[in-house]
């Protein structure tokens, strides 16, 4: 489960476009954090997830994270503020086998695209020629086709697909998306012969009426995800800021929050067993500037208890440690690290997650700050990429500093619910903790 959103620049108040995303996957599997810089190419092909697909000369310079077992990402922002990030939808159409994946579809398109339209351009092309399809999950079997918010400093699209059909709907102004089809009757864009399509299956006019599986957007419960964030950004017009949107994403169904009675409408997504397999294995907040775009990226689960860190796109990133893969690695990755904590918390959430969010924001706040005024500095001048890339390994250190001393403090405690108990047990058994 996911969620994405845009806030266009003539409605925020910074009036600078947002970009943001949640992505939830399973526990143990880890995300990576990556800068992919941009790059010439001879090679003829490059290999996705499942497919060869055809190279181009040049790629963008792009900042992405991906299940650490997959070519493709989640979510991404490229060096022309370019960002995308992807859900999966369920719908009455049969998944395929083998394509590219919606996470393949989304990083070839930042790597070759300067405008959201152009983007919009790549992933619908790609998708007629390739298909999309292939197993999604490391630990099991998950099918499912995708939705993307597709933006840029100017402009933002709504793209929703169906095995290789496709509409899309141009955003007016603030616009979010979850884990179920959005759009009904009326559209921008479409695919050849879709009508036609629709016509023959006598489902009527609406699009997400049309396709979508009712049972599993139902238990997904992205509906009502997706209802929460749009009113959130609506209600908050000329509003909207980095701190709103960290506001949204670290949001849950009820508060005060314990996980153990979590629920799939939650933002901020804490696995909990069979109906709640997944959680938000990390989450970004894009400022899409015209001139060097700013990312805040928590690179860990759980923003609820993360730090959105600064990242620049005219930097890159530093050198963050080896990468994660599906088992805990004595705390060697940033993401494991921080998940020992997140396991911690699991049964004393509530004892614990207010003190350690307010701490690690007041951090982010200071950093929030400090990366603005950064910006301008290498805009104007003053400093260069080197100085960036260092503010943003301070800022990542200062986060883990803060991570490990409540690791150290926190008991784990323990939970009277037994199956959320057992499943935890079990979680935590596969990745070695």
């Amino acid at each position: 489960m996911c969620d994405t959103l845009v806030a266009l620049k003539g409605y925020t108040k910074g009036n600078v476009t947002i970009f943001a995303k949640n992505s939830d996957r399973e526990p143990n599997e880890a995300q990576v954090l990556e800068y992919i810089p941009p790059a010439q190419h001879t090679e003829e092909k490059v290999i996705t997830t499942y497919l060869y697909v055809e190279q181009v000369d040049k790629t963008y310079g792009v900042l992405i994270s991906r299940p650490f077992w997959m070519w493709g990402a989640e979510m991404g922002v490229n060096e022309h503020g370019v960002a995308i990030g992807n859900e999966a939808v369920f719908t009455r159409e049969k998944y395929a086998d083998k394509g590219l994946t919606g996470m393949d579809l989304l990083r070839l398109a930042l790597e070759r695209s300067r405008t959201a339209k152009e983007a919009l351009e790549w992933i619908t092309g790609l998708l007629e020629e390739y298909g999309q399809g292939g197993n999604c999950s490391y630990f099991g079997k998950m099918f499912y086709h995708n939705s993307f918010i597709i933006a840029d400093p100017r402009e933002a699209w709504v793209l929703e697909t169906v095995g290789k059909h496709w509409v899309a709907e141009r955003v007016k102004d603030v616009r979010t998306i979850s884990n179920a089809l959005s759009i009904g009757e009326k559209w921008d864009l479409s695919s050849d012969g879709l009508e036609e399509y629709m016509k023959q299956k006598n489902c009527g006019k609406s699009f997400k009426d049309c396709f979508s599986d009712r049972v599993y957007t139902w238990v997904s419960k992205g509906r009502e995800r997706q209802q929460y964030t749009q009113k959130q950004l609506e209600n908050n017009l000329g509003k909207i800021d980095f701190f709103l949107v960290a506001k949204i994403m670290r949001s849950h169904s009820h508060e005060p929050y314990d996980p153990s009675r979590g629920s799939n409408r939650d933002i901020c997504m804490h696995a909990g067993g069979f109906t709640r397999p997944s959680q938000t294995a990390s989450s970004m907040i894009a400022l899409l500037f015209e001139d060097a775009p700013l990312v805040f990226a928590t690179g860990t689960s759980l923003p609820c208890i993360s730090m959105y860190k600064p990242v620049f796109l005219n930097a890159g990133l530093p050198d963050l440690g080896p990468k994660p893969a599906s088992a805990y690695d004595e705390g060697q990755s940033i993401w494991w690290r921080h998940e020992m904590l997140a396991r911690k918390l699991v049964y004393n959430y509530p004892r614990y997650a207010p003190r350690i969010a307010s701490e690690l924001q007041s951090l982010e706040r200071d950093y929030y700050e400090k990366a603005l005024e950064a910006r301008e500095g290498y805009l104007q001048g003053k400093i260069d990429a080197e100085a960036l890339k260092k503010l943003t390994a301070e800022a990542f250190e200062k986060a883990s500093t803060i991570e490990e001393k409540y690791i150290r403090e926190i008991d784990k405690g323990r939970s009277f619910n037994v199956p959320y108990m057992l499943y935890w047990r079990k979680t935590n058994k596969k990745a070695n903790i």
